[in-house]
């Protein structure tokens, strides 16, 4: 039987002020550290669940509130009109200062770069690709991230043109059917990625829609989410150091 995992949510600092955290730890020793990054609705339930099955998994796993510039937390799933007020103040400058509060929360539990992942969702399976161009982490990996190729809002422009200064080894999952990230961005991607100085691979789910991973929304997809996980837990234990 396994145990399950000790968590509790952690106040950060970060140059815009405090940030909320939610941690899950093995019972035993860790065998590295995740860096879980929020969909669009924030840190939620399914964020807050993903993050304590990395646990299960052997990972030290956090997951920072982005929204902490807009009073922080959550939008039911499908409702825009309040998702876009959580966004206010949010730059990626702002993200990469967030995402560093969270890697110098797993440094102090002994954590290295070369032993930390980051994987994200949604919103968050491009910051994982921001992150991996900014900083030399053991490994990464985005499920369906849109916006690395063809830009969505103003404060987060496309990614791709500077694939050359990948940092981290990169994987990024998509499905065939999502409406929101057209298969010619991620065949776009796939061919940048062939010069990408790291490792980075592609998986396509051709009957997977956005949010196939999330098993509390209509798109789920339990065939894509079961591989696209066993595939997220080799990328990781094949790349984060021991």
């Amino acid at each position: 039987m396994t145990t399950a995992p000790e968590t509790r949510t952690v106040e950060l600092t970060t140059p815009d002020g405090p940030m909320a955290c939610y941690e899950a730890q093995p019972r035993e020793e860790p065998l590295g550290g995740v860096i879980v990054i929020q969909e669009a609705f924030g840190v939620n339930d399914h964020i807050e669940d993903v993050t304590r099955r990395f646990a299960a998994a052997g990972y030290h796993a956090v997951a920072p509130s982005l929204f902490h510039r807009a009073g922080g937390g959550t939008a039911p799933y499908g409702d825009f009109a309040k998702v876009i007020p959580l966004y206010e103040g949010l730059t990626d400058e702002g993200i990469l200062h967030d995402v560093d509060a969270a890697r110098s929360h797993l440094h102090a539990a002994g954590r290295g770069d070369e032993q930390i992942g980051v994987v994200g969702f949604c919103f968050g399976g491009r910051v994982t690709f921001l992150v991996a161009l900014e900083h030399a982490l053991g490994a990464a990996v985005g499920f369906y991230g849109g916006g690395i190729v063809t830009p969505r809002f103003p404060q987060f422009p496309g990614l791709i043109d500077r694939v050359s200064e990948l940092k981290t080894p990169w994987l990024g999952l998509f499905g065939d059917r999502d409406e929101s990230i057209p298969v010619e961005d991620v065949e776009k991607l796939r061919a940048a990625l062939a010069d990408a100085p790291v490792p980075a691979e592609i998986v396509r789910y051709p009957d997977a829609e956005h949010g196939f991973h999330c098993d509390v929304r209509d798109s789920y997809n339990p065939d894509a989410a079961k591989d696209a996980w066993a595939r997220t837990l080799a990328w990781f234990e094949h790349h984060l150091a021991g």
